[in-house]
């Protein structure tokens, strides 16, 4: 999960950079929605582990 949210990031800074605009905006919005979720994920996966150690 954490590749596409580097992809869309990329996507975006290329985007923005070539001018389009909508574009960019849509895949900068869609890598942080990824990212979070990542991150949320993780955190879940880190709280269980140590759970499951004890």
């Amino acid at each position: 999960m954490l590749h596409y949210t580097v992809v869309f990031l990329v996507i975006a800074i290329v985007a923005a950079l070539l001018g389009f605009t909508g574009i960019a905006a849509g895949a900068a919005e869609i890598a942080k929605i990824l990212f979070f979720i990542f991150i949320i994920l993780f955190v879940i996966s880190l709280i269980m582990g140590l759970m499951r150690r004890k």
